[in-house]
């Protein structure tokens, strides 16, 4: 009886610390990925700045929209960011440096209740691409090192479809700094194909229902008459929103509160940080993203 009633006493003080801890919080810090301009990125995100200092009371809600992918990885691992939401790739990177650094609590779903999107490849049609196989000898275009459908999946996966790797298969691989670019760099004959992210549905014209190509339709970038798609791959694990993991489990759940009920709450902000139509957010635990991380560790490494 001595030894539940200690066990007990000393549960009900970690919990204690763990809501004082997330009260103490005077800064909260939101990383955001590469592969949108800084202008729209930080557009885009001021209302969940707006809503977080709103309801939790932060003093200070700050954002910092990366260069790269690995800026934000980077940051989660020493500690300097809070919060963001990953790609499936980049989750595994930090996974497989600390497994420990970061706790994932919910990831999108799709409108038809999928909780995974594609990457796809992209072509001009007057390229004369209207397939994988036909852009042999031609220039690949990858978004981000630690992308997954940007680099990935199609390093690990068109190779299935064309029967090489890609550095034999194409005349030249290159990175473009980000999924925007990618897609410019299709457009502006720098590659011939762009592999970027996708939920696949919807309609073509409209870019489908989220991802680069939608938001940049939706803003007048690109024309999606210009385009057809030459390749596809298996469906994704949406990436994670993720907190770091020394905040405590309360501030976990908070947050996972929070953004479970932003959809109803303001739908226009939750469009704006998502790009594109998606139902809502659903929980997701570790596992989820066992098959990236060993695609990962596999093909890249952490």
């Amino acid at each position: 009886m001595f030894r539940k009633m200690v066990f007990g006493a000393v549960s009900l003080l970690a919990i204690a610390a763990s809501a004082a801890h997330a009260q103490d919080i005077k800064e909260f810090r939101i990383g955001i990925l590469g592969g949108e301009n800084e202008a729209d990125r930080l557009r885009n995100f001021q209302c969940l700045a707006d809503h977080l200092t709103s309801e939790f009371g932060f003093e200070k809600v700050s954002l910092f929209p990366a260069a790269d992918y690995d800026g934000v990885i980077q940051g989660l691992l020493g500690g300097t960011l809070d919060f963001a939401e990953l790609g499936a790739s980049g989750y595994a990177s930090v996974y497989l440096k600390d497994p420990n650094a970061v706790t994932p609590i919910l990831t999108t779903q799709q409108t038809d209740g999928a909780t995974g999107y594609y990457s796809i490849g992209l072509a001009l049609k007057s390229s004369g691409i209207t397939d994988i196989k036909s852009a042999k000898g031609k220039k690949l275009g990858y978004a981000d090192p630690d992308s997954t459908s940007g680099y990935l999946v199609p390093l690990t996966q068109i190779p299935k479809d064309t029967g090489a790797s890609n550095e034999t298969f194409f005349a030249s691989t290159q990175f473009n700094g980000g999924h925007e670019n990618n897609l410019l760099a299709v457009r502006d004959g720098k590659v011939d194909v762009a592999v970027d992210d996708s939920s696949g549905i919807g309609d073509f014209k409209n870019g489908y229902t989220s991802g680069t190509f939608h938001k940049e339709v939706a803003k007048g970038a690109v024309d999606p008459n210009d385009f057809v798609e030459v390749w596809r791959s298996g469906l994704i694990p949406n990436g994670p929103l993720v907190v770091r993991t020394a905040l405590g489990g309360d501030m976990s759940a908070k947050l996972a509160n929070f953004f479970t009920s932003l959809p109803a709450k303001d739908k226009p902000c939750f469009e704006a940080i998502e790009g594109g139509d998606f139902t809502g957010y659903v929980p997701v635990k570790p596992d989820f993203y066992s098959v990236i991380v060993e695609a990962r560790k596999a093909a890249i490494g952490g």
